[in-house]
């Protein structure tokens, strides 16, 4: 069991001892924190904070003790319910509110939940703004409003139907030239949000859909996070049915996967790629991923004559990077997409519409569209961290080992070499060294990870 406190937010396994696992002490303090943070920010005038989550088993139990904590530090609530994270994240912007709290542990598994903090924005906190909440949590000093102050639900209502309008309002989403394609699209939402939404907003642009696993029961069909190893079930799908097209979500909804007509990947990896390569036909403009993202956004960027920047990992971090270079698209290289012409989060919405725009217009199948793209091949690897590691101390190790290549260690360290790259670093979300590597094969892919674990695991004794 765990807790895990960051600036990205609160995440820990429910149940058991409060201040090692996500308890709803640990929730009422969580919660407060963030609320006084808010007051401070706001100069102690009434906050209206929006709340949503995803589908997940301890979802209710955690909104319901949020919402009564918001209230009792005398902030009023928009509750808009089972809603995806780039929902929330609209809905802070649409309602005007103050800030937001989404609960979800994205694509961790059904024993996890978190608290994802937003602000006025639809945004994440920053780094700053995170270590504030963090150490008002450790504050007891405060004191709850009196029963004259307290705060009150001034909304209870589904905001996914909005977020679908907005999307579908998009200059650049093409719903006719969808329509007139009537693709035939399988959709795998892991049993959470997604299978409200995605269905929802396919069905809007035309397409036959074909669910699997839609039901949001919290009861997660497979492990959620949408990578090729837990989609072996929606390829067989697809073939059977002889669809055009796979489409696989995390239980919040900003990643988002395609699977092709013959029931292989096309590559979470490329989801950001492709989408950019349609917004960047339509406009000449700069682009951000993250340090661990495929260098095949670089190259497709170039081919339109834009820049491309790489930001640390982390959705705040692209999206620093994407009002400081003013990027008209970007992400991560997890399915992220963030489209600043709809807000500045990663949206699997947006991105589902675009896609289907431009693979409509360029009237392609998958494999197809993907044979477009730059060959390359990621291996992604971790290495569950034990009291034994000291991350900094391989972190350091690994720089100076490779001091005489492209080194960047503004997030863990990154060593780029002539074709491949590989990226060292710690998660802020689980207790793992992430180890990605890439490369112009598969094979040269995994090569070079094992070699890097070999490495990692010779440091520390393992």
């Amino acid at each position: 069991m765990t807790l895990i406190k960051s600036i990205s937010g609160i995440r820990g396994t429910i149940g058991n001892q409060p201040g090692e696992n996500l308890t709803p002490i640990d929730i009422v303090k969580f919660t407060t924190a963030y609320a006084r943070f808010m007051h401070n920010k706001n100069g102690g005038k009434r906050l209206r904070i929006v709340l949503g989550r995803d589908a997940r088993i301890s979802g209710a139990m955690v909104e319901d003790i949020i919402e009564g904590t918001l209230l009792g530090c005398g902030v009023d609530v928009i509750n808009v319910g089972l809603c995806t994270t780039p929902g929330t994240e609209m809905a802070v912007i649409t309602h005007k509110a103050d800030g937001g709290i989404i609960i979800t542990a994205s694509h961790n598994p059904k024993q996890w939940n978190a608290l994802k903090l937003l602000n006025e924005n639809g945004e994440f906190l920053n780094d700053a703004e995170g270590k504030q909440v963090l150490s008002l949590a450790d504050d007891d000093s405060y004191c709850y409003p009196d029963v004259d102050n307290l705060g009150k639900v001034i909304l209870r209502e589904d905001f996914n139907d909005e977020h679908i309008r907005q999307v579908l309002a998009l200059p650049l989403v093409d719903i006719e030239a969808v329509r007139a394609r009537k693709f035939k699209v399988v959709v795998d939402a892991v049993n959470s949000v997604g299978g409200v939404v995605i269905p929802k907003l396919l069905r809007e642009l035309g397409c036959e859909v074909v669910e699997l696993n839609c039901e949001p029961t919290g009861h997660f069909a497979h492990n959620p996070e949408p990578l090729p190893q837990n989609l072996t079930e929606i390829s067989e799908v697809i073939v059977r049915e002889g669809a055009d097209l796979g489409i696989v979500v995390d239980p919040d909804v900003d990643r988002l996967a395609f699977v092709n007509e013959d029931g292989t990947m096309f590559v979470e990896e490329y989801t950001l790629v492709a989408v950019a390569d349609y917004i960047l036909s339509q406009q000449v403009g700069n682009t951000v991923s993250n340090l661990s993202s495929s260098r095949a956004l670089r190259d497709v960027t170039l081919s339109h004559g834009g820049s491309y920047t790489a930001s640390a990992v982390g959705e705040v971090n692209v999206v620093a990077m994407m009002k400081q270079t003013g990027a008209i698209i970007g992400g991560e290289g997890n399915g992220g997409v963030i489209y600043p012409e709809l807000h500045y989060g990663r949206d699997a919405l947006v991105g589902t519409a675009l896609f289907l725009t431009y693979l409509a217009k360029k009237n392609m199948t998958m494999t197809a569209l993907r044979a477009t793209y730059p060959a390359y091949f990621a291996s992604k690897n971790k290495i569950e961290l034990t009291p034994a590691i000291d991350v900094d101390k391989v972190l350091l190790e690994m720089k100076q080992r490779y001091s005489s290549e492209n080194v960047n260690d503004i997030d863990g360290v990154k060593i780029d070499f002539a074709e491949s790259w590989v990226h060292l670093r710690k998660s802020n979300t689980e207790p793992i060294i992430r180890i990605y590597t890439e490369a112009k094969s598969a094979a040269e892919a995994d090569d070079l990870a094992q070699r890097f674990i070999a490495e990692i695991s010779e440091i520390c004794n393992l």
